[in-house]
């Protein structure tokens, strides 16, 4: 077996902060250290790699597109080793610690808000961060270690280095202006959509595509209940899950089922789990146990 080059975070972060930097002092800026010394750490990064990172574009150096499979690695070492940190501070201290969960905007508000309420008053000394935002943005938090846990929309091209499981079924209905979806999908539409880069986008655009259905797309949004507004209004015809759609006093009535998206709770790969995050975790299956059940 060939010896290990020998690595470090410091460089690991070096790399991390020039790849998502627009500048190579604002990289340093970030790490707190000046551009010399985060030249020399990046050098040394290369020589001990044997491969070369970079490239000259003018004066400028940026990374060589080759480089990208060693920024991934930087960016899952640094997740998993802030995660041993936070793990031997907690045993250390005997403090639970900090639960940095992530949801869209259907798991925080309607399917899971008992749950987070309920973890919150019987952990007064855990600090629980939610953040509500399309799945894509949540994973890419996951990834790079800003969170812990995420409640998604389940995708074929989620990224790598992670533990992805069923959570849940969320049926998606098709909702009209005047409350009448025609029995005919060529008559539906126009649309008002989640954006393009929505997960639960590419699964409405599908299922329209399958039914038959045009796909006149006259405005976007990720939120729901801009989305629900604007069917009101009359803009368009939309595609939401009923639990959404259906909820509060400007709800929408008349839809019909167009596809279930698959829910899924995720988290970073062979990390080590803080105790606190694993107890919301199991509170959350529950919940969809029961949901499943009704």
């Amino acid at each position: 077996m060939a010896p290990l080059p020998d690595l470090s975070i410091r460089q690991f972060e070096y790399l991390l902060a020039v790849s998502e930097a627009p500048t190579w002092a604002a990289a340093a800026d970030a790490v707190g250290v000046t551009p010399s010394a985060l030249s020399q750490g990046l050098a040394e990064l290369e020589r001990r790699l044997g491969v070369e990172l970079f490239e000259r574009d003018g004066r400028r150096r940026r990374l060589r597109p080759t480089a990208q499979p060693v920024v991934d690695h930087a960016r899952r070492v640094l997740a998993l080793t802030s995660d041993l940190a936070r793990w031997s501070a907690h045993l250390r201290s005997g403090a639970t610690g900090r639960v940095r969960v992530g949801m869209i905007d259907a798991a925080a508000v309607l399917h899971f808000p008992n749950e987070l309420g309920s973890f919150r008053r019987d952990h007064p000394d855990v600090d629980l961060h939610l953040t509500v935002a399309p799945s894509a943005r949540l994973l890419e938090q996951l990834v790079s270690g800003s969170i812990d846990l995420v409640v998604c929309v389940a995708s074929p091209d989620a990224p790598g280095g992670l533990h992805v499981e069923p959570l849940m079924p969320d049926e998606l209905y098709v909702y009209a202006p005047d409350g009448d979806v025609a029995d005919d999908p060529s008559e539906w539409g126009p649309w008002v959509l989640f954006p393009a880069d929505s997960h639960t986008r590419r699964l409405i655009v599908d299922a329209l595509a399958q039914a038959g259905a045009s796909l006149d797309v006259v405005a976007e949004s990720h939120q729901p209940d801009v989305l629900r507004e604007m069917v009101r209004l009359g803009m368009g015809w939309t595609v939401l899950p009923g639990a959404q759609a259906e909820h509060g006093e400007q709800r929408l009535a008349g839809g019909i089922r167009l596809i279930t998206r698959q829910l899924v709770l995720a988290r970073r790969a062979d990390s080590l789990v803080d105790p606190a995050v694993e107890v919301l975790a199991a509170a959350l299956r529950g919940a969809a146990v029961v949901a499943g059940d009704r």
